[in-house]
């Protein structure tokens, strides 16, 4: 079988169609390059490059770069990757200016977060937005990670629907991303979207093929974009200071990072049979990719899965067998129960993070599955096939696992 991208509507193809046109008319708007996305920033005369986040440089230049030379973009995708690159820049300096402007922040106690990891498609998005029903628990949604510096005044809090039109125009162009990932701006969202402000971010290789940019990331020093993301969460805790859940399968090999700069933090990571998380997150990475691109090469971005899932999962045993382990408590659980026994699940990781649960779990379950019904929005189906998977080469190469 082989993987083909979701097709386009009428008037997503008429979105395409305009945008490679105006490629050609203004091809200047779509250039690739450091330069031209600094001028973009001038031009907009809100910040200068000193105001940026120390040590943007170096990934600003290797993130255009793989752009261009390897990720076949579309003319919306060569818009995406700019507009991603200067909103990070931008979002960077915005910080850094509302620190100045509320040196207490810095001070902001965040209390120890509830972080759930684990590779791609393990289930923790649903458990990430069943725990964030808790009204004890903040799940970050997309504008408050996005532009946190808003959220600072209780009075004042802006609406969170300010993303809510480049969720539209995403399902527009791409239905399919829905299916995979429903979004939207009242759904909360993973760190990542708060991160990379210096251009340094497991986020964007999700949605470009970028495979020269991650490797570079897998060389990079995470210290500094989780300190950041630490003032991220003290920021939106200086008008909330309910305890925070979290969720990113990326810092699933940062998590010596995420003890540092979280520490006693209660890690919860799922585990799931690694043919299928390989395989679903390939199936992911190539539709979030077939909207920028009109040429994802199925294959390839089954080989680029697996290889940063066993990074990931490299430096996540790492972690677990060194020292630090100790700075932070881990709940382990497996995809099967969380889908099988979910109040079980449950039970385990309050009573890790000293909580009491909810005093019915199973209606508070049951609520969360009636807003938000499994497949609402399809289904997600996929092949390791499709990605040019073979499960026994799998299973070989991740025989470190103990869930392998």
């Amino acid at each position: 079988m082989t993987w083909r991208p979701p097709p386009r509507s009428a008037a997503a193809q008429e979105i395409y169609a305009a945008a490679e046109q105006d490629r050609l008319d203004r091809p200047e708007r779509y250039t690739l390059d450091p330069a031209a996305v600094l001028d973009r920033i001038a031009a907009r005369g809100e910040v200068t490059e000193d105001q940026f986040a120390p040590g943007w440089r170096p990934g600003l230049e290797k993130f255009l770069e793989s752009a261009r030379e390897e990720g076949r973009l579309n003319a919306i995708g060569a818009r995406t990757a700019l507009a991603t690159a200067t909103g990070r820049l931008i979002a960077g300096a915005s910080m850094r200016r509302c620190l100045r402007e509320h040196p207490g922040a810095a001070r902001t106690e965040v209390r120890a977060p509830l972080v759930i990891v684990g590779g791609w498609r393990t289930g923790t998005t649903f458990l990430f937005r069943l725990l964030g029903t808790d009204p004890r628990l903040h799940a970050p949604l997309p504008a408050e990670l996005v532009a946190p510096w808003l959220f600072t005044d209780a009075s004042a809090r802006p609406s969170t629907s300010v993303t809510a039109a480049g969720t539209r125009m995403l399902h527009r162009l791409n239905p399919e991303m829905a299916v995979v990932h429903p979004s939207g701006p009242d759904l909360p969202e993973e760190c990542v979207l708060a991160m990379g402000t210096d251009l340094r971010n497991w986020g964007f290789t999700s949605m470009f093929g970028v495979p020269s940019y991650a490797r570079w990331l897998t060389g990079q020093d995470f210290t500094e974009p989780y300190a950041r993301y630490r003032e991220v969460l003290q920021l939106l805790s200086v008008s909330d200071p309910r305890r925070f859940v979290l969720k990113a399968p990326a810092h699933t090999g940062e998590l010596d990072h995420v003890a540092t700069a979280l520490p006693g933090s209660i890690v919860i990571q799922i585990h799931r049979d690694i043919v299928t998380t390989i395989a679903s997150g390939a199936s992911l990475f190539a539709v979030y990719q077939s909207t920028y691109s009109d040429t994802v090469d199925a294959v390839d971005v089954g080989c680029r899965q697996t290889e940063q899932t066993e990074h990931w999962f490299r430096r996540a045993q790492q972690f677990r067998a060194s020292p630090r382990c100790a700075d932070v408590t881990f709940v382990d659980i497996d995809y099967r129960d969380l889908v099988e026994r979910p109040a079980t699940v449950l039970e385990a990781i309050y009573a890790a993070a000293d909580m009491a649960p909810p005093p019915d779990l199973d209606r508070f379950i049951a609520d969360y599955h009636q807003a938000h019904p499994r497949d609402g929005h399809g289904v997600h189906r996929y092949t390791a096939a499709e990605f040019g998977l073979d499960a026994a080469e799998l299973r070989e190469r991740f025989a470190f696992l103990p869930s392998a």
